[in-house]
C-alpha cells in the first residue's frame, strides 16, 4: 500500500493530523492526532486520575469471578506503555490478576459438569483430551473427537459459575459508583440492566449454540472467513460442543509479514464492524483470543455468547451520526443527540465539542487516509471515549448513552484495540463507505465478498 503512516507512535507522523477541511474544523486534526500521542495520553491518565480509577476497578473486580476475567481480557488489549512508568508494573500485575483469574478446577469436577448435562462421556466422545487447551471467561475449553470422527472443541462451564456471575451482577451497583465519577450515564439503571442481560445470556450455552449455528450457516462458503458450527445435538446449558478450528493463534498472527497482517485486519474490521451496518447484527466480543487463522487461509472467529441483533432504527441512527461527523455537520450531530436524549440541551455542551468527541473516539472510520492502527492510537481512543474528563471533552461527562448502543460502541472500541495489537494498515474509511454511503467496494476482499453475497 502506498503512502503508509510511519510505523511507531503516530505523534511522529503528520498525516493523521491533516484533515484540511477548512476553517470550520480548524484544529480538529491536532485533536485527532493527539489521541496517538503517548505523552498526552500519559498526562490524561496521570492528571485526571484514570489510573486511580482503574486500580479501584481492579480491586472491586478482584472479588468477582466470571465477569472479572471477561473484563480483564478486555483491558488486556490496551497499551500499558501509556500508563505512567511509576505505576506501570503495579497496573500490569493487577491486570494479570484479572486476566489470568481462571479457577483451578480438577478435570474430575469438570467431568461431572459434562456428564450431568450429556450423560456418560464415552457415549458422546470417542476421545477426550483431559488437558484444557484454553480458559474462557466462565469456562474451560477441551479438545475431543466424536464417534463420527469429527474433531470438536468442548467448552465447559466452571462449577458454580452461574451463582458467581449472579453475585457479580449484584456488584454492578458498586461498579456504577466507580463509573459515575467518569461518566455519569454509566450509573443509569437501563444501562446496567442491558449489561446484566447480556452477561446473563452468555451463561446460556444452549442459546449460544443456536446463535453459532445460525452464524456458521451465514458464513458457509465465505471466501475469507470461517465460523465453526455448533454440534447442537451435544450441547446443553453448561456444555458447548463446536467444530474444532485448527489454526494459528492471534499471537502467531502478530508475527506474520505486514501484507498478511493488513489482509487479516480488513477481515477483522468487516466481521466485527461492517456486519452491524450491513446485517444489523454483530459479535460483541472482539477479543484477540477469539480470532484464529485457519489452515486453509481463512480467518476463523469463535465465541458467540455476546452476539447481538440490533434494531435497524438504532443502527441507522449510529450511521446518521457518523455521517454528520464525517461531513463536519456539527449542528446536525448535536440536534440528533439532543433529540435522542444523549445530550441535555441545558448542560452547556457545544455542537463543536460533540463533533470533536466523535472524531477522537471514531475518527478512524471517517478519515480518508491510510492509517496504521497502533496500540497507542487505540488506547488513546478508548481513553477519550470512556474518560471524557480531559479538558477537551469536559462537557461530554453529561452525555447519556442509550442502553441499546452500549455493546455496539464496546464492539467498535475493542475492534480498534484488537487491530492496534496487530499494527495493521488500511484506509478504513474506504471500507466504511460501503455501509456509510452504500458505495461499491474498492478492495479486492470487498469485491470478492460482494460476489459471494450476490451468489447466495
Amino acid at each position: 500500500m502506498a503512502g503508509r503512516v510511519p510505523k511507531g507512535r503516530l505523534a511522529r507522523g503528520s498525516r493523521l493530523g491533516r484533515l484540511a477541511a477548512g476553517q470550520a474544523v480548524r484544529g480538529m486534526g491536532a485533536r485527532l492526532s493527539m489521541v496517538g500521542r503517548t505523552e498526552e495520553a500519559r498526562q490524561i491518565l496521570a492528571e485526571r486520575s484514570a489510573l486511580q480509577t482503574a486500580q479501584q476497578l481492579v480491586t472491586v473486580l478482584g472479588g468477582m469471578k466470571g465477569a472479572a476475567m471477561k473484563l480483564g481480557q478486555m483491558l488486556s488489549v490496551l497499551d500499558l506503555d501509556l500508563v505512567p512508568e511509576s505505576h506501570r508494573e503495579l497496573f500490569r500485575v493487577k491486570l494479570a490478576e484479572l486476566r489470568d483469574r481462571a479457577p483451578e478446577v480438577s478435570f474430575a469436577a469438570m467431568r461431572k459438569v459434562i456428564e450431568d448435562d450429556l450423560g456418560p462421556m464415552a457415549r458422546v466422545f470417542a476421545d477426550f483430551d483431559e488437558t484444557a487447551i484454553a480458559a474462557a471467561s466462565i469456562g474451560q475449553v477441551y479438545r475431543a473427537r466424536l464417534h463420527d470422527g469429527r474433531a470438536v472443541a468442548v467448552k465447559v462451564k466452571y462449577p458454580g459459575v452461574d451463582e458467581a456471575v449472579a453475585a457479580d451482577m449484584r456488584n454492578l451497583a458498586l461498579f456504577s459508583k466507580l463509573w459515575k465519577s467518569i461518566l455519569p450515564s454509566a450509573a443509569d439503571g437501563a444501562v446496567l440492566d442491558e449489561i446484566a442481560r447480556n452477561l446473563g445470556n452468555e451463561l446460556d450455552y444452549l442459546h449460544e449454540a443456536g446463535t453459532q449455528h445460525r452464524v456458521a450457516a451465514r458464513y458457509c462458503d465465505h471466501p475469507f472467513i470461517t465460523v465453526p458450527d455448533s454440534v447442537e445435538a451435544h450441547c446443553a446449558r453448561n456444555v458447548l460442543v463446536t467444530e474444532f478450528v485448527d489454526g494459528e493463534s492471534f499471537q502467531q498472527i502478530q508475527a506474520l509479514p505486514e501484507v498478511e497482517r493488513d489482509r487479516i485486519g480488513e477481515l477483522i474490521y468487516r466481521f466485527y464492524v461492517s456486519s452491524l451496518f450491513t446485517d444489523y447484527e454483530f459479535c460483541g466480543d472482539p477479543h484477540p483470543g477469539n480470532i484464529l487463522l485457519a489452515a486453509d487461509g481463512r480467518l476463523g472467529f469463535v465465541d458467540f455468547g455476546l452476539y447481538h441483533r440490533m434494531d435497524p432504527v438504532h443502527v441507522d441512527f449510529e450511521r446518521m451520526c457518523l455521517l454528520a461527523a464525517g461531513e463536519y455537520r456539527a449542528d446536525d450531530l448535536y440536534e440528533s443527540w439532543v433529540g435522542r436524549g444523549i445530550i441535555d440541551p441545558t448542560a452547556g455542551v457545544a455542537a463543536q465539542e460533540c463533533l470533536e468527541y466523535v472524531w477522537a473516539a471514531a475518527g478512524w472510520h471517517l478519515l480518508d487516509e491510510q492509517i496504521t492502527i497502533t496500540p497507542e492510537l487505540a488506547t488513546g481512543a478508548v481513553i477519550f471515549a470512556v474518560d471524557p474528563r480531559a479538558a477537551e471533552f469536559r462537557g461530554m461527562r453529561h452525555q447519556s448513552l442509550p442502553p441499546e448502543h452500549v455493546f455496539s460502541r464496546r464492539a467498535d472500541l475493542f475492534t480498534f484495540a484488537a487491530l492496534g495489537q496487530l499494527r495493521t494498515t488500511n484506509n478504513w474509511h474506504r471500507i466504511a463507505r460501503e455501509w456509510l454511503y452504500h458505495e461499491p467496494p474498492v478492495t479486492e476482499i470487498g469485491r470478492a465478498t460482494a460476489r459471494w453475497r450476490g451468489g447466495r
